[in-house]
């Protein structure tokens, strides 16, 4: 079953076109990560979903039906930290937002937990980490045992170690069965955490799908010899290749992930009459791949 499943939506700002045509869909049980630079339209696609904005066309589905208000209480959000008082502690904050949602009052120390807040439960908020303030303002989300949640960029503003612990709270919540939708501009972060992703750059959406697939790095070998046009030619002929391109004073030979041996590349080479000068492996990384799949659409 699908959680979640956008068909062309389109949203308009005046002249400005936040989005356009956008159109994918949320597997049951993935962490999907929506990626791409500030203004790329992420969260206006959340919004539109949460029914905080309304699409100028296009339409989605919740759980495979019309979105209502008895779909949207299966979905705990984080749009931004919620307006936790300082005074409070985290017993007393996540009390005041379960009245306010009207149900969760009786997960508190269950959410607490799973943030790992128990310990600090009768601290005030004032005297949190920033890590610690964004762990309550999920566990405020889970609040009624949503089975879905929708995240955006959850750990904006956090120091390495607040990162490694929501990312680590993310992949837990995930193993208990919870789908996770969370927008991000940080690809380490959707790479290290999420099964599916679906790439934004200015509105426009420019390919979606599993993780492994979109953002596959690859094995660059670089090449030389005497003749470069020749070399170029013959890698063109050699099993297996993705692409070949003149780079400078070396040639360079695009294979899948961990598919490039250069043994039989060099003996390839070598059987058509080619010495080469310089043979060396180097990984093209996953910001290379990031930034091709957004700067080409520019």
């Amino acid at each position: 079953m699908a959680i979640l499943t956008v068909e062309n939506l389109y949203k308009n700002y005046g002249p400005i076109e936040a989005l356009k045509g956008v159109s994918f869909s949320v597997p049951k049980g993935s962490v999907f990560g929506i990626l791409g630079p500030n203004g790329s339209g992420k969260t206006t696609l959340l919004g539109i979903i949460l029914d905080v904005l309304r699409a100028t066309s296009g339409s989605y589905k919740l759980f495979d039906q019309a979105p209502t208000h008895v779909q949207r209480q299966q979905i705990g959000t984080l749009l931004e930290t919620p307006n936790f008082y300082h005074y409070l502690n985290a017993v007393q904050n996540l009390t005041i937002a379960a009245a306010i949602k009207q149900r969760g009052k009786a997960d508190i120390d269950k959410v607490l937990q799973l943030v790992n807040l128990e310990q600090r439960r009768f601290s005030k908020f004032s005297t949190y980490s920033l890590g610690m303030k964004q762990r309550l303002a999920i566990a405020s989300s889970l609040l009624g045992d949503p089975d879905v949640l929708v995240f955006d960029e959850p750990t904006n503003g956090l120091d390495p170690v607040g990162i490694v612990e929501i990312r680590e709270l993310i992949k837990k919540l995930s193993k208990e069965g919870k789908t996770i939708i969370m927008a991000s501009h940080l690809l380490d972060e959707v790479e290290k955490v999420c099964t599916h992703v679906a790439v934004l750059q200015k509105g426009t959406l420019l390919t979606h799908g599993h993780v492994d697939e979109i953002l596959v790095t690859e094995d660059i070998v670089e090449t030389g010899a005497t003749d470069l046009q020749q070399l170029h030619t013959i890698l063109e002929q050699y099993p297996g290749v993705k692409g070949v391109h003149m780079k400078g004073q070396h040639v360079d030979v695009a294979f899948s992930a961990g598919t490039a041996h250069l043994e039989a590349l060099n003996r390839f080479c070598f059987d058509k009459g080619i010495t080469l000068n310089h043979l060396r492996l180097r990984k093209k990384s996953l910001e290379t791949k990031f930034f091709e799949l957004t700067q080409n659409n520019n």
